[in-house]
């Protein structure tokens, strides 16, 4: 019989979410350095190459590296791994600080959810980040790569370790089910605390609202982007940030202690729109002009068909480029 906690974190991939992301690798687009046997090229060209193991031939690999002796004996697709191969580490950075609490969708039937996203609460942009995490976490720990989790909201607050043991997975979804979101965003300091403690280059997906100075945001992915690590931004907004669709007059609350305001809607959308939409598309050139994936999501559709999509892209990407 499995425990509540087994329920609540198989809820977090549905049926529908593991068919979108079944056909995809996450790869860094940079070559990055390792420390067991991968899929991924290490930065060392002067490693031995000899042979280490055979895995099952996948759609993209390299057809050079096929066994064709192999295949006239088993008839299979095989592609030899080499000792120079090494695994990739990934860290997800999930923002936990209280603008993160806001939602105002009804939790879909069997989404898994936080604590808080409490019971009669709407689904929060805190809880569709956890649904991400624990996908990319799936995705990652089924190629053996190591994975690791960062909370934060203004510094650090919650860290699990870099590993890539069978039951990581759930470890990561029982630490982002219990989080609170609460304080506001620090990004720049949480970058400062991120960078001294991982001293090789990695993976960094960070997911977050980015509700915060866009010249802070430059900062940390220049900091990121400086000590050579790879960098997706996964900018998580509930459709009612994206659309602002309300009609009456009602005092909105900052979440991060902004304040009160009483507000009419009508009177203010086309300008929150204007802003909001340039918001983002400021955090995406800025994520672009380092090299790095800005992926903007809606709370209220699936995680899987968006980050299938941009794992193809990614995917893509490395084949023009050889990389990976």
């Amino acid at each position: 019989m499995p425990t509540a906690e087994e329920i609540r974190a198989e809820q977090y991939l549905a049926p529908e979410t593991l068919v979108q992301l079944a056909p995809f690798e996450l790869r860094a687009k940079m070559i990055i350095e390792g420390v067991m046997s991968g899929m991924h090229r290490s930065p060392y060209q002067g490693m031995a190459v000899e042979f280490a193991e055979h895995r099952q031939y996948a759609v993209g690999d390299d057809l050079k590296h096929l066994d064709w002796k192999v295949f006239g004996r088993t008839d299979k697709l095989y592609v030899k791994r080499y000792q120079q191969e090494t695994n990739l580490d990934v860290i997800l950075l999930v923002d936990a600080s209280a603008s993160m609490t806001f939602g105002s969708m009804v939790v879909p039937r069997g989404w898994g959810r936080t604590t808080v996203g409490g019971a009669g609460r709407p689904w929060t942009k805190y809880d569709h980040a956890a649904a991400l995490s624990a996908a990319i976490a799936y995705i990652c720990l089924h190629q053996q790569d190591r994975v690791g989790l960062y909370v934060f909201a203004d510094g650090l607050k919650t860290i699990l370790e870099r590993t890539s043991v069978h039951d990581q997975w759930r470890r990561v979804v029982a630490a982002l089910s219990r989080e609170t979101a609460e304080a506001a965003t620090d990004i720049v300091k949480t970058t400062d605390q991120v960078l001294g403690r991982v001293t090789n280059r990695a993976l960094f997906v960070i997911v977050s609202d980015f509700f915060e100075a866009a010249e802070s945001v430059r900062h940390s992915l220049a900091r990121f982007r400086h000590q050579r690590h790879d960098v997706i931004l996964l900018q998580t907004l509930d459709r009612q940030e994206m659309r602002f669709a309300f009609n009456q007059a009602a005092p909105f609350e900052g979440m991060e202690a902004e304040g009160t305001l009483q507000v009419e809607p009508r009177a203010l959308r086309e300008a929150f729109l204007e802003a909001i939409s340039g918001h983002c598309n400021t955090i995406a050139r800025a994520a672009r002009s380092f090299g790095f994936d800005h992926q903007l999501l809606d709370t209220h559709q699936s995680v899987g068909p968006t980050l299938a999509y941009l794992l193809a892209r990614r995917d893509a990407f490395l084949r023009r480029s050889k990389v990976g």
